[in-house]
């Protein structure tokens, strides 16, 4: 069974972060393959469902829905994947070990199931690998919230963009 895991220290509260993870209008900010997000109607609770088009082969979109499984503020949030050729579960655990730090590990697993077992056979890599990925994002959640690299590549861009011509 492919399993992927990754864990990051932020240094904001445990609440900011769960709730900012919570909201799934928020992964195209730090997940580069999704598409697009459909928010559910009352917003993040156990059993909502998020509309998900992720960035597939050739670039094309492909659906990548979710269920919130598990919703323990601001602890702990699970998921399903219920669209697209890949569903695998995920967590998000969090952590507060000292006040304003939020240690985060996320973890994806895919349990083939049915037809898929034949593919993972001979994709089992490469999905493990675009599972890697997945988990890896959690650099750039971290950069969101300290003014990371990519905060700071954008900050020089409008620096430039301001100063005067001579």
């Amino acid at each position: 069974m492919p399993h992927a895991e990754n864990m990051v220290v932020i240094a904001a509260p445990i609440t900011d972060v769960f709730a900012f993870i919570a909201d799934g209008t928020n992964n195209p900010q730090w997940r580069p393959g999704v598409m697009d997000i459909t928010p559910p109607d009352g917003g993040p609770e156990e059993g909502a469902v998020y509309g998900q088009g992720l960035r597939g082969p050739k670039g094309r979109r492909m659906d990548g829905d979710y269920r919130i499984t598990d919703y323990q503020v601001p602890d702990r949030f699970a998921f399903e994947v219920i669209a697209g050729p890949a569903r695998p579960t995920g967590s998000f655990d969090l952590e507060e070990p000292v006040a304003g730090a939020t240690t985060v590990r996320f973890s994806l697993d895919l349990e083939a199931k049915g037809l898929m077992k034949v593919p993972m056979r001979f994709a089992g890599k490469i999905i493990e690998r675009q599972m890697r990925a997945e988990v890896d994002c959690l650099s750039r959640l971290k950069d969101l919230f300290e003014g990371g690299p990519e905060e700071e590549e954008a900050a020089e861009e409008e620096e430039v963009e301001a100063e005067p011509e001579a």
